[in-house]
């Protein structure tokens, strides 16, 4: 009997569902898309309905060789790439490809990696839908018709190797949109008062003066604050009102690609590329010894927060026997989510909720295993009961001024026995703020007050996770776009990402300037939401796709042949500093390049001369005369080294800080453990370097130049290549110096 051949987009894919179809099937591999437009044409006529050029990518002639060969030893075939639009244009390349029948069943999908699911999967084969395909496609030509055509328009108008993207070009606009309400931002002073109370024989606590007679306080100034303190002097504090409640903290819902990518930000470090791409292993399988390659999660491109009937038992029946049946939660609904949604695929989960995180552990890479457990607790914590907060506000008055202190405490703590949701900057968490037991009429002895001048904050600059959350608010892009639009716009150089944050640059501020004046609607944050709602409706069946494409292309030509003939030559003006290029004696001028800024001779081509632009920490080196400055690794991650190399490779991870170490004088560095900060000793010769216990970083150095620390140990003989790598500049690429960074642990 002939053989069914399978073929998915990934060998590791391709092992794992593998051992689940048995001996009458044999699986290949298509390493992802084998057809495309050609990069070096245009590749779509617009005159003949937007018809398409596909030919087969570069370097994928064996792949297709060996896939055809394959399909003629075969009785059968099934295209089984990913269940999304992707994944469906990329079996309808492949019909075409291997020459197979359109009309025959030879689709199948699954949304996780488990027996069931594959078995299920080959008896339920479907035609390819081509209202998905056209959905996709009809994207392909429209970025295309888009890139190729501004993209030029950039290169004669600015600066050649730039490019315009359909999409990309509005999350630049959403960055510098905010950096420029940072700019215009004026800051208000206000001040806040808080009171040290205590009642006899009880530990003291903080009250904040909450209203001034009925009004909410407001104290613009320090001649206010002077004259409430006066007023408060020989004032009586006296409880006014004890309000205790019970709260109920809801668990919070499964991850969809977006929420996992900020999570994932906030909690493990993890860029948006990188989240996906270990989440990418997780869905396709990890080899677990005796039980051979398995799929972890389910499929990892979601905007559901829907989880099946068979899950969610096994969640219940898991929760019941580790931590009792008063853990449970009961029937969840699905988070409201703004926009429209696909709901295609369940919300990411584990596919085995038996397999827990340390049962697993020794099988995964150290990433892997951050990441699984993310997402196994994320899950769990969602079909458990919610937490019981008993919060309690008291109001203390004292003449005219009232004063309130809120505390909480954790009466049970449900889900989040297992897991707790991040909260953005600036959120407080008062869970474990107790409050003493008080009364109304009690009376209290002010040990201090304390007068704190404040001023107004302008938004923040967006984060990796900040970003992909505005884009999904906004309706930009789809779940599997995210990741690559963050990376696009960094590789580009029209952002560059400090200390977490994105900062627009000069070029980026420039082009979307341009963007704004003559293609209003391709930089228009509602007309690229509308766009994405009309694909959706090709993918429903409900639009004709060569017509969308019609409908914006006509109005897109005109504006690019009037922007052809209007817009100038735009000079970037370099940052000019006062060194001298040692080749030619010109000042040496500030460049942005794709590891950030570096400085550069303004006589090129006929000098090349470029180096790294050094940024002081003030600290100096522990091993020479020179300073620790901050540096930029290969993969753009920050790490300080000796401003002496390569005479001296000195290196660390961490920000070093002024302070010396107490026991040595050794240098230390700076640690953070999530919001708070500590200080380590990084000399290896140190009692205290191994030990857990650090010393609190004092005021003056959180008060000194803040840079991310990258993630990253001295163990790993990669990431010390990648700290050993100095920035030469664009021409000269990458330099290795084979130096060790100091860990500071």
């Amino acid at each position: 009997m002939e053989k069914t051949l399978v073929i998915v987009e990934s060998p590791a894919k391709a092992k794992s569902i593998g051992k689940f179809l048995g001996s009458k099937f044999f699986v290949k591999a298509s390493m992802g898309h084998l057809r495309d437009l050609p990069k070096s044409q245009f590749g779509v006529d617009p005159d003949k309905g937007f018809e398409p050029k596909y030919i087969a990518i570069r370097g994928k002639g064996d792949i297709i060789k060996d896939l055809r060969a394959a399909v003629k030893k075969a009785g059968r075939v099934f295209l089984a790439s990913d269940p999304d639009r992707e994944g469906e244009a990329i079996a309808w390349h492949l019909q075409h490809l291997l020459g197979l029948d359109p009309d025959e069943k030879c689709r199948i999908e699954f949304n996780e990696i488990t027996k069931n699911a594959i078995q299920s999967a080959v008896k339920n084969p479907r035609s390819i839908d081509r209202n998905r395909v056209n959905a996709q496609q009809a994207r392909r030509i429209m970025d295309r018709l888009v890139g190729y055509n501004l993209s030029p328009l950039l290169w004669k108008k600015v600066k050649k190797g730039l490019s315009a993207g359909r999409v990309q070009s509005v999350a630049v606009r959403l960055i510098c949109d905010r950096e420029e309400e940072i700019q215009a931002f004026v800051p208000e002073e206000y001040w806040t008062l808080m009171a040290k109370l205590t009642q006899k024989g009880r530990e003291p606590f903080d009250a904040r003066l909450h209203r001034i007679e009925d009004k909410k306080a407001d104290i613009p100034n320090e001649e206010s604050i002077n004259e409430i303190i006066s007023n408060l002097k020989g004032k009586i504090y006296q409880v006014a009102k004890v309000v205790r409640r019970e709260k109920l903290r809801q668990p919070p819902a499964p991850f969809i690609t977006s929420t996992l990518q900020q999570e994932a930000y906030r909690k493990l470090n993890f860029t948006a590329r990188k989240t996906m791409s270990v989440a990418q292993q997780l869905y396709e399988g990890i080899d677990l010894g005796k039980d051979g390659p398995s799929g972890l999660v389910t499929y990892i491109r979601t905007d559901s927060t829907r989880v099946s009937d068979t899950a969610r038992e096994e969640a219940l029946e898991y929760i019941r026997g580790r931590f009792g049946s008063e853990f449970e939660g009961g029937k969840t609904k699905q988070a409201p989510v703004k926009g429209r949604i696909q709901d295609a695929h369940e919300a990411i989960r584990p596919t085995y909720v038996s397999k827990d995180p340390d049962s697993v552990k020794p099988f995964l890479a150290n990433d892997q295993y951050k990441l699984y457990r993310l997402i196994w607790e994320r899950f769990m914590a969602s079909q458990m009961s919610p937490a019981v907060i008993d919060t309690t506000s008291v109001d203390i008055k004292a003449g005219i001024y009232t004063f309130r202190a809120t505390g909480s405490i954790i009466k049970f703590p449900g889900h989040m026995k297992v897991y707790t949701e991040s909260r953005d900057e600036g959120q407080e968490d008062d869970e474990h703020r107790v409050l003493p037991e008080l009364q109304e009429g009690d009376r209290l002895e002010k040990k201090s007050l304390s007068p704190n001048q404040h001023f107004t904050q302008p938004p923040p600059r967006y984060s990796d996770a900040t970003l992909i959350r505005a884009l999904e608010e906004k309706g930009i892009g789809r779940p599997s776009t995210y990741a690559p639009i963050v990376e696009t716009i960094q590789k580009r150089g029209y952002v560059v990402k400090e200390k977490k944050q994105f900062f627009p640059t000069e070029l980026g501020l420039v082009v979307v300037s341009l963007l704004k004046d003559y293609f209003k609607d391709i930089i228009d944050v509602e007309f690229t939401a509308a766009m994405e709602d009309r694909l959706d409706n090709v993918e429903d069946g409900e639009l004709e796709w060569a017509g969308v494409l019609k409908e914006f292309y006509a109005p897109f030509k005109e504006t690019l042949s009037k922007a052809e003939k209007e817009i100038g030559h735009v000079e970037l003006a370099d940052e000019v500093t006062e060194e001298l290029c040692p080749n030619c004696s010109k000042n040496l001028v500030v460049k942005m390049g794709r590891y950030g800024k570096f400085l550069a001779c303004p006589g090129f081509p006929e000098c090349r001369y470029t180096r790294p632009l050094l940024e002081p920490t003030g600290v100096m080196c522990p091993e020479c005369p020179g300073e620790l400055v901050l540096r930029r690794s290969k993969k753009g991650r920050t790490f300080y080294g000796c401003s002496q190399y390569p005479q001296c490779q000195f290196s660390v991870w961490d920000r070093p800080s002024p302070e010396k170490c107490p026991v040595c004088g050794g240098l230390t560095v700076v640690k953070t453990y999530g919001k708070k900060e500590s200080l380590k000793c990084v000399s290896p010769n140190c009692p205290t370097r191994d030990k857990t216990e650090t010393e609190p970083v004092k005021k003056s150095v959180k008060k000194s130049k803040k840079a991310a620390s990258p993630a990253a140990t001295a163990g790993s003989k990669r990431k010390n290549r990648e700290a050993a790598a100095v920035v030469k500049g664009d021409n000269l690429g990458q330099k290795k110096t084979g130096g060790k960074i100091a860990s500071g642990r």
